[in-house]
């Protein structure tokens, strides 16, 4: 059997009990933490942009844009949800190909299920599908290009075989499905987008909507290259599908700012709260860190993304408010002054210690000159959230309720996340997609 027939048959034939009860669970907490950053992501500038841009363009009723309710074309949600999954850079992520899984294969699969009137546990099944197809994918497409480009170029495929799994594909259509979705993938320049930020951010709403789209063609006899899975350079990427389970390498994000800036973050606030540090206190912060952290921006943003790709920002705006959210990434606080005037006494130092662990591990440290001369260090920091220490349940309920509650109140949010970790009960979506919107 070749690499693209174990997975095809993968894709095809895996159902919900073939799922370890892990897996089954973390599919869950991935569906959970994945919808609140698409629902809170909705708000966002570039949330609302490409909302009006779906209507604009792709008129339909087939599916629905969360959580405006607003019906388009199956190709219209894909790309409308897709930007907003992405869109407050909150969503979990993949260490080893940098890059965004969740955000890929959620809103496809929301679309999908939409066409499809398919029940709770096959949502769940074909999300969890999509992260193994997503990972391995993603390794794949790294391997086989020299520059590093962003999620959308192997999340495309990802998007397809949820869409494809939803939509009940036979082995043919499918196999055109993902090779059309491989060959019209956003091939972005990720860092280019990180060094000067801009809406398409890693390219996950073009690549959802591309998944989204090879389905229906092949659907109608669109055919397609051979997919990727051939041309992996290590077998065992495929031949390990439904064996080890790369859902349970992700990480979660507890704040809204690349991945590379956290651990500056973490470093700060550990500082500030054991040594009882106020931000007036503060006479510079040095932050001791990897190359591609430290070319993030230092700059005042003057927008979401260039919030979100920065490093300075999202570590003075958690000193003054203990979180970086919604609430510190949109106007006003995102041009506060006493955001700024503490990113002024903000600077970045690449190291070799650091760089050599990178991307296995994100790591930082930081420095803290207090203004009556003390110096504090935090010691070596890693991003929250890894693979290696994951977040309790509760962590991700609170970070679900802390993005969607402001979007859909208290009850409703309770209420949602309550229909997701059982959603594998659920005959039909109704109630689920109907909690979603506003």
């Amino acid at each position: 059997m070749t690499p693209n027939q174990k997975t095809l048959s993968f894709i095809r034939d895996t159902v919900w009990t073939d799922l370890p009860p892990h897996v089954q669970h973390q599919a869950k907490r991935c569906l959970m933490d994945a919808l609140g950053a698409l629902i809170a992501g909705h708000g966002t500038p570039v949330g609302k942009l490409m909302e009006e841009m779906a209507v604009e363009q792709f008129p339909g009723d087939q599916a629905a844009i969360l959580v405006s309710g607003t019906r388009v074309s199956a190709a219209g949600a894909a790309l409308a949800n897709g930007f907003s999954a992405n869109a407050l850079d909150i969503d979990d992520g993949y260490r080893p190909t940098m890059g965004h899984p969740g955000a890929c294969v959620l809103p496809p699969a929301l679309t999908a299920a939409q066409l499809s009137g398919c029940s709770g546990a096959e949502l769940i099944t074909a999300l969890a599908l999509g992260y193994e197809i997503g990972t391995r994918a993603g390794l794949i497409r790294h391997a086989t290009y020299e520059t590093y480009h962003s999620s959308g170029s192997w999340g495309a495929v990802a998007g397809a075989a949820v869409a494809g799994k939803l939509l009940n594909m036979d082995e043919t259509q499918l196999c055109h499905a993902l090779g059309a979705a491989e060959y019209h993938a956003p091939i972005a320049p990720m860092m280019k987008c990180i060094e000067v930020p801009g809406m398409g951010k890693d390219s996950i709403g073009w690549g959802c909507m591309v998944g989204m789209m090879s389905v229906l063609m092949a659907q109608k006899g669109f055919t397609g290259i051979n997919p990727l899975f051939d041309d992996t350079p290590e077998p065992g990427w495929v031949d390990s599908l439904g064996m080890d389970w790369e859902i349970m390498s992700l990480y979660f994000k507890p704040y809204s700012a690349c991945r590379w800036a956290q651990p500056g973050v973490d470093g700060a606030l550990k500082l500030v709260r054991e040594k009882g540090i106020l931000p007036k206190e503060i006479e510079t912060i040095k932050v001791y860190t990897f190359e591609e952290s430290a070319a993030l921006s230092m700059a005042y943003p003057e927008n979401t993304e260039e919030a979100q790709y920065n490093i300075a920002f999202p570590i003075a705006a958690a000193l003054l408010d203990g979180e970086v959210g919604p609430g510190q990434n949109l106007p006003p606080r995102l041009f506060d002054h006493d955001i700024r005037e503490i990113m002024d006494r903000i600077s970045i130092v690449a190291e070799d210690r650091f760089q050599k662990n990178f991307p296995a591990r994100a790591e930082s440290e930081v420095e803290i000159t207090t203004t009556q001369g003390k110096v504090f260090t935090s010691g070596i920091m890693s991003a929250r959230w890894d693979a290696a220490c994951p977040p309790e349940d509760q962590e991700l309920k609170a970070k679900f309720a802390w993005l969607a509650e402001p979007v859909l109140g208290a009850s409703k949010t309770k209420k949602l996340m309550t229909a997701v970790m059982g959603l594998e009960r659920a005959e039909n979506l109704d109630e689920f997609f109907s909690l979603c919107m506003r």
